[in-house]
């Protein structure tokens, strides 16, 4: 029986709460309450090695990325083994979604280098990474929605199998996108 929403979100509070939350988990657990999947968050980011020197938010938000990265990879791979197992018409909606995979790696590649070149001071320069940051990773997220979208005339199971795979890669990069937005305030 899946474990209810709410009572994964207070067994994760309890897991990491103020009283025995190191600094990292009390900064995973101050970023991640407001993402859009806090549950997903708390999750990855608490349990990453990715995300194990996190001090500051910045370290946070590439720690996210790197999660995101990974994520991909592994959806990537998945989705490109189904290719040889499917009828035609999923393999071009797959082959078409392994490269919008292949998009989201660069992107978010290009992401974590703008990310590495931050300089904190609020300068042009500042602007100009925080801007290529903000617009990599959310390249990424949108060529995983696109990857769903070839799947609207798709019934099935390869369609079910995509869905949940994608679905909780765009999560999780849909959070790598709320962290680094927070590095701009």
């Amino acid at each position: 029986m899946p474990t209810p929403p709410l009572l994964l979100s207070l067994l994760l509070a309890l897991l990491i709460s103020p009283a025995t939350a190191s600094p990292k988990h009390d900064l995973v657990r101050r970023s991640c309450v407001h993402a859009s999947y806090p549950d997903v968050c708390l999750r990855t980011l608490s349990s990453s090695s990715s995300s194990g020197a996190a001090a500051t938010p910045r370290d946070l938000a590439q720690a996210a990325v790197r999660v995101s990265l990974a994520h991909v990879l592994k959806a990537s791979e998945y989705l490109a083994a189904m290719k040889g197992s499917v009828a035609r018409r999923e393999q071009g909606a797959l082959s078409d979604c392994v490269e919008q995979m292949a998009d989201t790696v660069d992107e978010l590649r290009k992401t974590m280098s703008a990310l590495r070149q931050l300089r904190r001071g609020g300068g042009v320069e500042f602007r100009w990474q925080m801007s290529n940051a903000e617009t990599w990773v959310s390249a990424a997220l949108t060529d995983e929605e696109t990857c769903l979208d070839g799947f609207k005339e798709i019934d099935g199971e390869v369609r079910a199998d995509v869905r949940k795979k994608v679905t909780n890669v765009a999560r999780v990069t849909s959070n790598a996108l709320y962290l680094v937005n927070l590095l701009d305030d």
